[in-house]
């Protein structure tokens, strides 16, 4: 009794670290909480004699969950080509502002560092679900390839390829600018926005900037992706002038600053930006309110 109580509380404690490997696999916080959910029940399910065999439980359950995500990774392109206009991964808020917030949330689990940002899971979404799940595992979260070929059914040396592929993409990508730096600059795209002043925006924003949209279908916001920072300022005057009440706050976003806009204390979206050569490359605008759950006014 006494053994299996301890194995149980062993268990309950790899939930943190189980959802920081499913969410950065998976990059949503609802399908995270469901894929760690059902390795707990595929254990719970064990037999007691099955579960006292197991050396490491967490090792246990990581496998599984790693299994589980890689099954959903591998339905998602399906399902995110019927998703209303582009799918964006959920935003996360600082511990401060999760503190402020209501009830038990996967985001309370959540270690926010580099590999949470939104430009590094952006980039995550490129790779195969092979690719992420090794790359994943072994550069973020240290497993050894041995434990990864359990999960993706390959050999080590197959899955270290796959994550050394992975690392290209991750490479490859921009070098984001130093938190300061970027805190800098969106002060200063919020001042812009604030008094819809398009020159200025124009100023802050690359000139190849990109700004993608995720309302899921729920709310109003463009389907594709604004390309260009002289239509990117013009788009966000727009809405300045359709949005009077809005507030503007300069809060974290996935470890890095962005924007939250709010109407009578409700989010209604949250924004991250890509900072490069000291101006705004790529905007991520998050309105889905189903991904703004762990928000608070």
């Amino acid at each position: 009794m006494g053994t299996a109580g301890a194995r149980t509380d062993a268990t309950v404690g790899e939930r943190r670290q189980l959802i920081n490997v499913a969410y950065r696999l998976l990059g949503s916080l609802a399908e995270a909480e469901d894929a760690v959910q059902e390795a707990y029940a595929r254990w719970y399910a064990l037999p007691p004699g099955r579960q006292e065999e197991i050396v490491s439980p967490g090792a246990w359950l990581t496998t599984v969950t790693g299994r589980v995500c890689l099954d959903v990774l591998g339905s998602a392109r399906a399902r995110r080509e019927r998703y209303v206009g582009a799918w964006l991964p959920d935003p996360l808020p600082a511990q401060a502002e999760r503190d402020r917030g209501h009830g038990a949330d996967p985001a309370d689990q959540m270690v926010l560092d580099e590999s949470v940002t939104m430009a590094f899971l952006v980039v995550l979404e490129s790779m195969t679900p092979a690719e992420r799940v090794a790359f994943v595992l072994h550069d973020v979260f240290r497993y050894p390839f041995a434990e990864i070929a359990g999960i993706l059914g390959r050999t080590p040396a197959a899955c270290k390829q796959l994550a050394a592929s992975g690392r290209r993409r991750v490479r490859d990508a921009r070098v984001r600018a130093a938190p300061a730096v970027q805190a800098d600059v969106v002060r200063q795209v919020k001042a812009a926005w604030e008094t819809k002043d398009i020159a200025a925006l124009v100023d802050l924003l690359d000139p190849a900037a990109v700004m993608t949209a995720d309302g899921g279908g729920m709310v109003g916001t463009v389907l594709r992706p604004v390309e260009g920072g002289a239509r990117i300022a013009q788009y966000m005057a727009a809405i300045a002038d359709r949005a009077p009440g809005l507030e503007l706050l300069e809060r974290s976003v996935n470890g890095v600053p962005g924007l939250v806009a709010r109407r009578d204390g409700v989010v209604l979206t949250v924004a991250a930006f890509d900072v490069c050569e000291g101006r705004v490359s790529r905007i991520w605008a998050v309105r889905n309110p189903e991904k703004l759950r762990p928000w608070v006014g």
